[in-house]
């Protein structure tokens, strides 16, 4: 008889616990992405028109913190999110006349760099003082987006916020790259001091180096634009001068494009006529020069008789040289068209001239015309192509040094850099902003000339066809400016000066030396990630049959 078979039953092992991002509640989940919306918003509203720009410091704390510690991909995905809250309302004016495709498309092409920088910044997040190595890759960012594709798009640089803020000294020291580097800085360092903080609510222990470090990152972006405020000046250098502006204002209804042309010019005539008018009567002194805004008359002067009579007229009765803004294209088939301005003399008629050198994609000239079609047909109201022009534009106006940089130009550093170095004592930036009717776009490229002024140590003058035009102290105040869509002449006496600010000698020194500090970083934490996953112990090979 067999012994009786005992059922024996054999353990199972503990069901292995769920891993953490399982077990979080979609609150949870969301509030990464949640922060980096918000922080991307707040960046947004700490833009003109608003006198907000304190709001970057609170809106880059809460979009470092969204990405601190994250995977690669995760820090991806919400660069482009907050890139996105950030971009999409900071760029909406540029829907005003060809509708919402090119809007959503550059928004979307230049959230991808933020996606990339927050990819580099959840990288260098685990580093010792990671708010450094992350406020050079925001500046590797900008400085990337600025270049590419087609010549890059600076729209949306921190520092071009900050025309009202604090911080704005540092632009005489290291330009743009540094401004917006210490914003940054500053930013993400309030993040990792509120990290450290709840930290030690946590455990009641604080790491002394890593306090320190936060609280260096935080204040020392503050000193530093204390310790630049004697390199901002009003003074005169070289005596001063007085500068008119004329804002003609555009009729928006009621005329075809060859008649909205002729009227556009006939107002700024009107207007010079008008301050010439003035100056006779007493009501005005006597400039000693006037500045027109770009493509205040499209009829090219050079080729137009009735235009050029018309330029002509009003120059000889104010009697100052003037500055026109206008198209001129070279005679003869495929002659080609440039954006141009015009010194013109009372006496001799027109003179020297300056090709604006950095035209606008899809705005001045469409690149790859036969795909964008294919996309949107908006592209062919641009039925011909403007050429880059090559000369630096500086004018002697009167015995004053004027440097120009015309409407987008003002965008971009080099740009503007060099007609100061080419011995520019005042600074021009005629501008036309018509096309975008009453958006923020005027506001946002009136701070950007706000802070070309500190950067450079120059007075700034921009007339607009339309508004906002304005003159600018060399400090960056603004002194004058017009409303919107109404004529307008402004006129002033501003400081002429000569000296070169740190940021003019230095030209793009400051901004590789921000974007090599990023790249440090990016290098410590992949070699920290190479090591830690040499020194992973090996998977544990299961048991034997």
């Amino acid at each position: 008889m067999s012994a009786p078979v005992t059922s024996v039953e054999t353990p199972q092992p503990e069901p292995a616990p769920a891993p953490a991002s399982a077990r979080r509640t979609w609150p949870a989940r969301l509030a990464r992405p949640a922060a980096a919306v918000a922080g991307g918003l707040l960046l947004y509203a700490s833009f003109p028109p608003r006198p907000l720009w304190y709001l970057a410091l609170p809106g880059l704390a809460l979009y470092g913190w969204s990405l601190h510690g994250r995977r690669l991909r995760a820090g991806f995905g919400l660069g482009v999110l907050g890139g996105l809250a950030f971009l999409l309302p900071l760029l909406v004016w540029t829907s005003v006349e060809v509708g919402s495709f090119p809007w959503l498309a550059l928004s979307a092409a230049e959230a991808l760099f933020l996606g990339l920088v927050g990819l580099g910044v959840a990288a260098v997040s685990r580093l010792p003082v990671w708010p450094l190595w992350a406020a050079g890759l925001w500046i590797a960012g900008e400085a990337a987006r600025s270049r590419f594709p087609f010549g890059g798009f600076s729209w949306g640089k921190v520092a071009f916020g900050q025309a009202d803020g604090v911080f704005l000294p540092l632009a005489a020291v290291g330009g743009t790259p540094l401004l917006g580097f210490a914003v940054v800085l500053c930013g993400f360092g309030l993040a990792e001091a509120a990290r450290r903080a709840a930290a030690y609510r946590r455990t009641r222990t604080l790491p002394r180096g890593a306090a320190t470090a936060a609280a260096v990152t935080v204040l020392a972006p503050v000193a530093g634009a204390f310790a630049a405020l004697p390199l901002v000046s009003n003074a005169p250098e070289a005596g001063t001068a007085t500068v008119a502006a004329i804002q003609g204002n555009v009729p928006r209804m009621g005329l075809d494009f060859n008649a909205q042309r002729a009227a556009v010019l006939d107002n700024h005539a009107r207007q010079t006529l008008k301050l010439a008018a003035e100056v006779k009567a007493g009501k005005r002194p006597q400039p000693d020069f006037v500045l027109w805004p770009e493509n205040s008359s499209d009829i090219d002067p050079l080729h137009d008789e009735s235009a050029r009579l018309t330029i002509d007229a009003a120059v000889k009765a104010i009697g100052v040289p003037t500055e026109i803004g206008t198209l001129v294209q070279n005679p003869g088939p495929g002659g080609k068209l440039y954006n141009t301005l015009i010194d013109w003399s009372p006496t001799s008629g027109p003179g020297v001239t300056y090709e604006k050198r950095h035209i606008q994609p899809f705005g001045e000239y469409i690149p790859l015309r036969s795909l964008a079609e294919k996309f949107s047909k908006d592209v062919n109201l641009v039925g011909e192509d403007f050429s880059p022009g090559h000369k630096v534009g500086v004018f002697t106006m009167a015995g004053t040094r004027v440097g120009f940089a015309t409407c987008y130009e003002a965008a971009f550093d080099n740009d503007v850099r060099d007609p100061v170095e080419a011995g520019a004592e005042l600074l021009a930036v005629p501008s036309n902003n018509a096309t975008f009717d009453r958006s923020e776009m005027t506001y946002q490229q009136l701070a950007m000339d706000q802070v070309r002024a500190v950067e450079h140590s120059r007075s700034v003058v921009v007339p607009t066809t339309s508004g906002v035009s304005a003159i600018i102290r060399p400090d960056g105040t603004i002194v004058q400016r017009s409303g919107m869509f109404t004529p307008a002449i402004l006129e002033d006496e501003v400081p002429l000066r000569t000296s070169l600010t740190p940021a003019t000698r230095l030209g793009t020194a400051p901004e590789w030396l921000l974007v090599a500090v990023g790249a440090a970083g990016a290098a410590r934490a992949a070699v920290r990630a190479a090591r830690a996953r040499r020194g992973a112990p090996a998977p544990h090979p299961g048991p034997r049959p």
